[in-house]
């Protein structure tokens, strides 16, 4: 399967995706930890089902160390023991903030209060603004159909 349009040949997507990209340089550069910020990439990119994303987010925490126990598990965080208090406050926000039309009201009360036990403000803001991003790259990477399992860790760096 091939993708319906090549956003790196298009000039358009390139204009576009360098403010993506540059976002996600203020969320890297952040007090919020680098993988907290894999595990949320990862998480609302399964709940997506972008596989371009997945692969990508996949191979890059893997490359930074993180472990396979670890990575096979995102997708059933709950049942797992293989993450903090932190990191599975921060998985229930991505989940809540990716299937925000599934939830009156969206985002509870209760999810972001557990959240911000784990959280400062500056963190907080990353992670929804992390939330908010790879939701909008997961999007446009399924309407367009982009391939998953060619990734090689840091290509996009």
């Amino acid at each position: 399967m091939g993708a319906r349009l090549n956003p790196f040949a298009s000039p358009l997507a390139g204009k576009a995706l360098k403010h993506f990209v540059a976002a996600g340089k203020v969320i890297e550069e952040s007090s919020l930890p680098p993988v907290t910020q894999e595990l949320v990439k990862i998480r609302a990119s399964q709940i997506n089902g972008c596989g371009f994303c997945t692969d990508m987010h996949t191979k890059d925490a893997a490359a930074a160390g993180e472990t396979s126990v670890r990575l096979n598990l995102v997708a059933v965080w709950r049942e797992a023991t293989v993450f903090t208090d932190a990191e599975r406050a921060a998985l229930e926000l991505t989940e809540e903030g990716t299937r925000i039309a599934d939830a009156s009201g969206g985002v509870s009360d209760e999810v972001w209060a557990n959240a911000a036990k784990h959280y400062d403000e500056d963190q907080l803001m990353a992670l929804v603004s992390l939330i908010a991003l790879i939701n909008s790259f997961n999007r446009m990477n399924v309407m367009l159909t982009m391939p998953a399992g060619d990734y090689k860790p840091g290509q996009y760096a």
